[in-house]
């Protein structure tokens, strides 16, 4: 029987993979950079980290009628980079952000453009304060994390800033605290009893005081606390962990983690705080302390807010002749004393 001789089988040639095609996404989808400079702070990204900058180092970034948009404005643009899977907040110069510029806010409004004149407008103050309470909030509800680099002072609105970031990463020797719940305030992103739980939130919102960041870090406020020399490298070893996730991880697990916290109320809460802070800033009180920085300067009404000296109460309809004595000569509360000293450096 003959042999069919067997047919050579040649390798099989596998065909040269297609290579990926970019894919084009809508204007709507693309990456935009966001390195941009604004008027109050800027935004910069280095790898995978955007930092933006509060940037009014003169005022220890003191918070003017642009900075809370500013800061949103930033915040989107961060999300809307792909480059970015991380931002960090920090300040200019020698502070993190020293409140609201009560220079320009309660000194320097004799017309009463900011606090309302007679009778007032309870709404039209909340329309204003809400957006600059969801401004701050951008922060929280920010699809990338965000992270507080707290040196010299986080005080009053500049509290409202850190704490309605997702991290806070402080200097030991900053301080942090909201003051103007004592007179003239009450912080309208209301972070503190969901960072805090109720019994430390009331033992600073009921007493105006201030903590260190070693403090804020026993507390659990700050997620990380560093002496200033050895503050970036620390914000940076969290940021760089944070940054090694892709972006959404970090998108979905943050949302997880803030329906908790809106569940709990938080949306209440912060329309009460709103209307509360247009209330304290109209009250009998607000506006005896408003008057008394017209007068004497807000340095010397800080420095009788912060004492532990009663806060006048003059009741309805009393503008508060009674207590209205001149301060001692150059009357400073130890807060006012410590940003006077680090702006008169710069001069």
């Amino acid at each position: 029987m003959a042999t069919v001789p067997k047919k050579s089988i040649s390798p099989v040639q596998s065909k040269p993979k297609a290579a990926s095609k970019k894919v084009v996404l809508g204007d709507r989808l693309a990456s935009k950079k966001a390195d941009k400079k604004y008027s109050t702070l800027t935004i910069a990204v280095e790898g995978r980290i955007a930092t933006i900058t509060l940037n009014r180092p003169e005022r220890l970034n003191a918070i003017n009628d642009d900075m809370p948009g500013e800061i949103r404005l930033a915040v989107d643009a961060a999300n809307a980079d792909d480059r970015v899977h991380v931002i960090v907040v920090r300040g200019a110069g020698d502070a993190f952000c020293a409140g609201y510029d009560l220079k320009h806010y309660a000194e320097g409004d004799p017309t009463n453009i900011i606090t309302q004149p007679m009778p007032w407008d309870p709404m039209l103050d909340y329309k204003f304060m809400k957006k600059n309470t969801e401004d701050f909030m951008s922060l929280w509800r920010s699809y990338k994390p965000t992270i507080a680099r707290v040196h010299g002072y986080a005080a009053a609105g500049g509290s409202d800033i850190a704490t309605c970031c997702d991290f806070i990463v402080m200097e030991d020797k900053a301080r942090i605290g909201y003051m103007p719940v004592r007179v003239w305030g009450c912080p309208s992103p209301a972070m503190w009893v969901y960072r805090l739980g109720a019994m430390r939130a009331k033992r600073l919102m009921l007493t105006g005081d201030l903590i260190t960041g070693k403090q804020a870090y026993e507390w659990g406020l700050a997620t990380e606390v560093a002496p200033l020399a050895k503050l970036d490298a620390t914000v940076k070893k969290l940021a760089d962990r944070i940054a090694g996730v892709p972006k959404n991880q970090l998108m979905m697990l943050k949302l997880v983690i803030n329906q908790a916290i809106d569940a709990m109320g938080l949306e209440q809460t912060q329309m009460f705080a709103n209307v509360f802070d247009g209330i304290t800033r109209h009250s009998p009180e607000g506006l005896w302390f408003k008057r008394y920085a017209e007068t004497y300067g807000f340095a010397a009404a800080v420095e009788w807010r912060d004492s532990g000296r009663p806060i006048p109460e003059p009741g309805p309809g009393n503008l508060g002749d009674a207590f209205m004595s001149p301060p001692k000569k150059g009357a400073r509360s130890q807060w006012s004393s410590d940003i006077s000293k680090k702006r008169g450096k710069k001069k």
